[in-house]
């Protein structure tokens, strides 16, 4: 029984192939998700930006309807 051990190694070898299969799917998932966060938050601060001026644009046209 020299040869025993064979199946252990084989099933070794297939679990680290996928385990390897299964990082690199992680992997890519987390970069895709990491860049539609990045989009988000620029959306987000363009947006809040945009409302910040709108909101300065109604203070100033108050302060000059109140001046007249």
């Amino acid at each position: 029984m020299p040869y025993a051990y064979v199946p252990s190694l084989v099933l070794l070898t297939a679990a680290l192939v996928l385990l390897a299969l299964l990082l690199v799917r992680v992997y890519r998932e987390v970069r895709r998700f990491q860049g539609v966060q990045q989009r988000v938050v620029r959306d987000v601060g363009d947006r809040s930006g945009l409302l910040k001026a709108r909101v300065a644009g109604l203070r100033v046209a108050f302060a000059e309807r109140r001046r007249t």
